[in-house]
């Protein structure tokens, strides 16, 4: 009896063991495959790993951990053919640029993100951007994107943990050439602006961040995002969800206000801070609306909308600026990050002074960039959040496209209806034959 059941349990194990076999080397064939010489082979092999969702990203990612880990960890390793493969696989197989370093797989068809939500009950995270992620000159803040937020250790792995990441481009990112005549070139993007939405595993918007915010604020953003949208998942519809906005815009205005108090600013009257019996903040109120004895519901939505144009008429540049340097550790960029910034500009930094005024012009590369994205930071907090939360507000505006569609004309000053995203108008002179247009 004994001796019939070993064998049984031996042929149990050999089934599995079988089973595993084929359903591992396939995959681990499609990975191997990817650096052909061939290209049709690792075309048809990168195609493969796409189809199968994450996982086949984790298949690249499980079978070049080391070559992966070695430009992680020294970003100025030379670019080897095989290694320039292996990127462009990954980048194909995610949908992003740098994704050696994110990790991050990336849907482009919005129903199979929602399909992949509704059955992980995770919330969406959905970028929209001029350009698209996956190319290396799509429009300059998703450029910012993958390497401040999408490269730092602790965004990307609460992004693979946490959401389902989708992306959509709403048209190509304007790009320039400035040729000097004497073989150098300059390249880049104009215009344009990116968002993240975050919407709940139905598919119904909850939440939205406008433009770039500096890695720890985002990852804060993020962990209260992903709350509400878990909420949000279990309503019939939006109706219980309002008190979120208010509460954000609230927070928003609060923390806007007492930085201006903080920097010295002059703060107009018929503003002040409403408080809790333990003396909590709670929100920016208009005294004469407040204090009105007939305070109607439309009265104090009113009020808090209003708030965020009142603080905008007393946040002068200078004002800005020193605000910023609040919150300048929400910009301090990480390790990751900084190894592929140096990557990227290891040939644009070299100096005659050597190694040493190479690491000056580094440092103050870096300086300057945190500085900038933490300016970016509070006004896209400050002046856009507040709008769109203000607009949450309203009805009937939580629908993707219809706000997203009022958030590139209003938000962004940048309508569908102009092709030339305000970069022409001809109403101007510019002394060229046609307005310099070209329609090839």
């Amino acid at each position: 009896m004994k001796r019939c059941f070993s064998i049984a349990l031996l042929l149990l194990l050999f089934s599995v063991s079988a089973q595993t076999f084929r359903a591992e080397t396939p995959g681990d064939t499609l990975a191997a495959r990817v650096i052909s010489n061939d290209s049709a082979e690792s075309q048809a092999a990168i195609a493969a790993l796409r189809a199968l969702g994450p996982p086949g990203l984790d298949r690249l990612f499980k079978a070049y951990a080391l070559e992966i880990n070695q430009q992680v960890a020294n970003p100025l390793l030379p670019a080897t053919a095989e290694w320039q493969r292996l990127t462009a696989a990954l980048d194909a197989v995610s949908q992003q640029k740098d994704a050696y370093l994110s990790g991050l797989y990336w849907y482009t068809d919005l129903r199979e993100a929602q399909a992949a939500a509704r059955a992980s009950g995770k919330p969406i995270l959905s970028l929209r951007l001029l350009g698209k992620l996956s190319e290396e000159y799509s429009c300059a803040n998703s450029r910012f994107f993958r390497t401040v937020l999408y490269s730092n250790a602790e965004i990307s792995q609460t992004l693979r943990e946490h959401f389902i990441l989708h992306w959509e481009s709403e048209r190509p990112a304007p790009r320039v050439t400035i040729d000097f005549g004497d073989g150098r070139k300059l390249e880049r993007t104009l215009t344009g602006n990116s968002i993240h939405y975050v919407l709940d595993s139905r598919g119904r918007v909850v939440d939205a961040l406008p433009g770039l915010y500096g890695p720890r604020a985002f990852l804060r953003s993020l962990n209260q995002i992903e709350a509400a949208a878990n909420a949000s998942g279990q309503l019939a519809n939006h109706v219980a969800a309002t008190p979120y906005p208010m509460a954000r815009l609230n927070a928003i205005n609060v923390d806007w206000f007492s930085d201006i108090q903080k920097i010295g600013g002059k703060v107009p009257q018929g503003l002040f801070i409403a408080r809790t019996t333990d003396g909590s903040p709670t929100a920016i109120q208009v005294a004469p609306l407040a204090m009105t004895k007939r305070i109607t519901e439309a009265n104090i939505l009113k009020s808090i909308t209003a708030v965020p144009d009142w603080l905008n008429t007393i946040t002068d540049e200078a004002l800005w600026n020193k605000i910023a340097q609040l919150h300048i550790a929400d910009a301090e960029l990480d390790a990751r990050s900084l190894g592929l910034i140096r990557r990227q500009t290891q040939g644009a930094l070299s100096t005659t002074g050597g190694m040493k005024d190479n690491e000056k012009t580094f440092a103050a590369l870096v300086n300057k960039l945190q500085q900038n994205i933490a300016l970016d930071t509070v006004r896209n907090e400050y002046l856009l959040h507040t709008k769109l939360y203000g607009w949450f507000l309203e009805k009937d505006n939580r629908e993707l496209t219809k706000l997203n569609r009022r958030v590139y004309s209003e938000l962004f000053l940048t309508p569908a209806s102009d092709p030339w995203l305000g970069l022409f108008s001809p109403d101007v002179y510019t002394a060229l034959e046609g307005g310099g247009i070209s329609r090839k």
